[in-house]
């Protein structure tokens, strides 16, 4: 069995630019990812721009060129796939890691399809797909979403919506301006300036 030099678990921006990085430098490497290639922002709101400005989510030196000041999540998608088939990342998609164990100096990482052997593994899950759960009654009803993707399902429906960072601020204004009586529930006396 092949030995890897590195072994990075997320497939999305920073495991991309790991493996660029790896390839430049002549290593080893397989990226596992759960689902497709920057599966977590294939699950972003379908219309979301980003805060951050295209040359900010750049990798690898490769220009993110966008018609507008801050791309949209489609514009991301593209620009990231198609770095990953250019460049000709060695990625498994639909995989998910079970489970990372070490024997002296080599780690064994077990996954849905395969058992892979690696002396580094990089850990770039990121934070989207695990959701803040609040552990209140109700909150595991069907009706209650974790992941807000379009306001069209809540047209003229009442919402609550959790939290005041820029995501729920976006999600509270996109519905109400489709005619959901929209509360929002916050923590603070005023919603996040952040």
């Amino acid at each position: 069995m092949e030995i890897l030099d590195i072994l990075i678990i997320g497939g999305g921006p920073i495991g991309l630019n790991c493996a660029l990085e790896a390839q430049k430098n002549n290593l080893t490497y397989m990226i596992i990812e759960k689902g497709t290639i920057v599966n977590s922002l294939y699950h972003y709101p379908l219309y979301m721009r980003f805060f951050s400005t295209a040359e900010k989510l750049e990798i690898g030196g490769i220009p993110f060129i966008s018609p507008a000041p801050k791309p949209g999540r489609q514009e991301a998608l593209e620009y990231y796939q198609g770095i990953a088939r250019q460049k000709e990342i060695n990625i498994r998609l639909y995989e998910k890691v079970l489970k990372v164990s070490k024997t002296g100096d080599i780690f064994d990482i077990e996954t849905s399809k395969a058992v892979y052997k690696a002396k580094n593994v990089i850990i770039s899950t990121g934070f989207y797909d695990i959701p803040n759960l609040m552990d209140v009654p109700g909150e595991n009803l069907l009706k209650v979403k974790h992941y807000y993707t379009e306001p069209y399902p809540y047209a003229q429906q009442k919402i609550v919506v959790v939290g005041s960072s820029n995501s729920a601020v976006d999600a509270a204004l996109e519905t109400y301006r489709k005619g959901s009586d929209v509360t929002m529930i916050v923590r603070h006396s005023e919603i996040s300036k952040t």
